[in-house]
């Protein structure tokens, strides 16, 4: 069994965790595998988003496989978790749109995972947390950092340092989950349906807004800068002359061939 799953549909790479007999768990070979779909997934120009999800119908990542790392020195947790950061940075500086569709536990590295994505999509179940203080251990992958971005300083600090979990309603209200649904049923579809609304927009400006973003996070870019070349250097496009042209002759943007 593959740890990690690539399907093609409608112009999305859907890459899915694969190992539901152990709540779909982050070791070594899934980060491995997951790090080489994503790649596939940028280089394929027939693709334009990516979809990240979990299998089964009890986890989307239940957190890291404490089993693998429970022995290691302090050396090798440093290094593992610079593999799962720059792992993760790729993701959320993916200039292809990724979602993460969230079912039941987001955990530890799970939730680090959704978090790397631009958007989460959860279902009523869904149940995101960084408990490993539980463990005696700080998140490794970036969860210090993102969670803060994404739920603000005080909630952030109340999940890390009580490892406490939040349901999906919560996480919406808070910002951490963009949509949520009520079964299982409904996730996969309502993410691919996202994604198609994107598809419609310039890619390159969709791309562009993805930088953008992530720079206000930066405190050595001047964003606003950053902005005024984008937006610039976006006036040469293709794209951007067949946006206006479509806007003056009262019809939809072809941006680009449907998947």
């Amino acid at each position: 069994m593959e740890l990690v799953l690539f399907e093609k549909k409608a112009g999305v790479a859907q890459i899915t965790i694969n190992r539901p007999d152990k709540m779909n768990a982050l070791n070594r070979a899934v980060l491995a595998e997951l790090d080489r779909c994503f790649q596939q997934a940028l280089s394929d120009p027939k693709l334009f988003g990516v979809v990240i999800t979990g299998a089964g119908d009890r986890a989307f990542v239940a957190g890291a496989d404490i089993s693998e790392f429970a022995h290691y020195s302090a050396e090798e947790a440093r290094e593992l978790s610079t593999f799962g950061q720059g792992l993760f940075r790729r993701i959320e500086e993916s200039p292809k749109p990724v979602v993460a569709a969230v079912h039941g536990f987001a955990l530890g590295g799970g939730c680090e995972l959704a978090m790397a994505c631009h958007l989460r999509i959860a279902t009523r179940a869904a149940r995101f947390g960084q408990p490993e203080v539980s463990l005696g251990v700080v998140p490794g992958y970036g969860g210090t950092q993102r969670l803060v971005q994404l739920v603000g300083k005080a909630k952030a600090l109340e999940m890390l340092c009580t490892g406490d979990p939040i349901d999906a309603g919560e996480a919406h209200r808070l910002g951490l989950a963009n949509h949520v649904v009520e079964e299982q049923s409904e996730l996969l579809p309502h993410a691919h349906a996202v994604l198609q609304r994107m598809f419609l927009r310039g890619g390159q400006a969709v791309a562009g807004c993805i930088e953008l973003v992530n720079d206000f996070f930066h405190a050595d870019r001047d964003g606003y800068a950053q902005e005024s070349a984008c937006f610039g250097r976006l006036f040469e496009s293709d794209e951007f002359r067949e946006g206006v042209g479509a806007f003056m002759e009262k019809r939809k943007p072809n941006f680009r061939q449907k998947p």
